[in-house]
């Protein structure tokens, strides 16, 4: 007969799963400080050496790391998504940033159809009161802000969605978007008209995604990030310009010293 005998699971293997999951589901996020032995026990409901016992295997298997007088950390597990290598050649390449726009702006379509589908109601609860966040950054004009909440409210929708690879490929995107390799978020936040531009887009997301309108959700998602595209093409060839405005300039400065 197919039947094996049942064997009891340890204690420390079951908080391992624990963590493990929400590692898994986001989460517990890259970086985030775990609470102090002592109050992580009492949280579980288990006994200190299982707890430790969990902890080193789980930092055995790189998802915690432990530091020195600061405590335990889940490890930098987006940190392998790409190599170095091919980090430098997104940022060397223009080509790598229309790419990644192309990318995010299927993705986020998908995320933002699954957002308003399958997304419980505190989901979309988390998603409006980040956007409500970003109508008080708005007048106080702090570009650094305005990204940073612009990063959360994407990855709130790709959150809601509940796709865990989704999830952790997407975090990894956002990531590298967060240190410049794409393109620098801040510098679209610097105009008015793009930041009011922007807000409108954000706000329409969120009224779809709030109304449960699929469709609708992933419509504005698409002409979100089409804007974003139009308006990163506009400012490359603003910068060609200047570049050869600049040369001419100088070729006229010199040519004038010539003839005096």
């Amino acid at each position: 007969m197919p039947f094996e005998h049942i064997h009891p699971e340890k204690i420390s293997q079951t908080v391992v799963r624990q963590i493990e999951q929400l590692i898994l589901r986001g989460i517990l996020k890259p970086g985030e400080r775990l609470p102090s032995e002592r109050e992580l026990s009492e949280r579980l409901g288990v006994s200190r050496p299982s707890l430790r016992e969990a902890l080193a295997n789980l930092q055995e298997s790189g998802l915690l790391t432990s530091r020195a007088g600061s405590g335990v950390f889940v490890g930098d597990v987006l940190g392998s998504a790409f190599s170095d290598t091919l980090v430098r050649l997104f940022s060397s390449h223009d080509e790598a940033v229309f790419d990644y726009i192309d990318f995010r702006r299927d993705m986020e379509g998908l995320a933002a159809h699954r957002a308003a589908t399958v997304g419980s109601d505190t989901d979309l609860s988390i998603i409006d009161a980040i956007f409500i966040k970003m109508e008080n950054a708005d007048g106080k004009r702090n570009p650094t802000e305005e990204a940073a909440l612009d990063a959360e409210f994407h990855l709130s929708i790709i959150e809601a969605g509940h796709n865990v690879i989704m999830l952790h490929m997407m975090r990894s995107l956002y990531q590298l978007l967060q240190e410049g390799v794409f393109y620098n978020r801040q510098v679209m936040f610097k105009q008015r008209t793009t930041r009011n531009t922007l807000l409108d887009q954000h706000r329409a997301i969120n009224d779809a995604l709030q109304a449960r309108d699929a469709n609708g959700a992933r419509s504005a998602v698409e002409q979100h990030l089409g804007y974003v595209e139009d308006a990163l093409s506009n400012q490359n060839k603003a910068r060609q310009h200047e570049a050869i405005a600049k040369k001419r300039f100088e070729h006229e400065i010199k040519q004038q010293l010539k003839r005096k």
